[in-house]
């Protein structure tokens, strides 16, 4: 299969989505209500690994667990930028600071210059067998193994040298994905959507979503297929030549977002009926 690209699953508003219901395909999880997208990043999405923000208007709070363990930055600004808005950071290990996003996701950031291609070093999940998830990730998707460290229980993998890498470290048992239902997605020629499909299909692996079209109003149109690893970790193929268009920056990406924030009633809504937003 050619060299998929990742693409998600400091940074800047490129995009802003809205939508009256659920997504056919589980993109804002297993909720029917509305809900919006945001996509944020370094830099444009054809080249750039990028953040997507989903936002369940009838959800108030997502239980974490131990599946998504961070991303890592390699940045001086966002250090320089977190220290003078008096964020909290914790070194855990020589000039590697750990900060935490409000929904309680964790962010490595490197003290260093900031890369000039993509500052996004890294994604780490946790696993629950390494060498089981290496094999998938490597022998059936086609991943490159950069490192793995069996006494660290850690693995590094991806598609290209100048690419954002996975990594892969085990969390000691079984992996919990709490409430959130996170995912992380690559695009890929389209043609290759079949191919992926049928290797998951002849392999008899999870596959969540077969080939599906996703609309998106008043945009392109891309073809998706989502698959499951051995530790439940969706993973989003989506066809390259529809998403280029689908991603393009969004000159009114901010504005969306804010005008969206500002009409968001959900909260008083809820208040008046004397009810509390779902926990998920």
């Amino acid at each position: 299969m050619g060299a998929p690209r990742a693409l998600h699953f400091v940074f800047k508003v490129l995009r802003h989505e809205e939508f009256e219901e659920g997504c056919k395909a589980s993109c804002n999880g297993p909720y029917d209500g509305k809900w919006s997208k945001t996509m944020v990043g370094y830099g444009p999405e054809d080249n750039h690994f990028v953040a997507e923000l989903t936002y369940n208007y009838g959800i108030g709070e997502y239980r974490l667990g131990n599946d998504f363990l961070g991303i890592t930055l390699v940045s001086s600004q966002a250090v320089s930028n977190a220290k003078k808005m008096g964020w909290p950071l914790k070194e855990v290990t020589a000039g590697i600071f750990e900060a935490e996003a409000p929904g309680g996701y964790k962010f490595y950031l490197e003290d260093k210059e900031q890369l000039k291609q993509d500052p996004v070093l890294k994604v780490t999940l946790g696993v629950s067998d390494l060498q089981k998830s290496v094999n998938y990730w490597s022998d059936l998707l086609g991943m490159k193994i950069y490192e793995k460290d069996e006494e660290k229980q850690r693995a590094l993998l991806g598609y290209a040298d100048n690419q954002c890498k996975l990594e892969l470290k085990t969390v000691g048992g079984a992996v919990d994905h709490g409430t959130a239902f996170g995912r992380i997605a690559f695009s890929c020629a389209k043609e290759e959507l079949t191919n992926i499909e049928a290797l998951m299909k002849k392999e008899n692996q999870k596959i969540l979503t077969p080939l599906v079209s996703l609309d998106t109003p008043g945009k392109a149109t891309v073809q998706v297929i989502i698959l499951a690893d051995p530790d439940g970790h969706e993973i989003c193929f989506v066809g390259d030549e529809a998403f280029r268009d689908l991603s393009k920056v969004d000159p009114n990406g901010d504005k969306l977002l804010d005008d969206a924030m500002a009409a968001d009633n959900s909260d008083k809504w809820f208040a008046a009926q004397k009810m509390k937003k779902a926990s998920a």
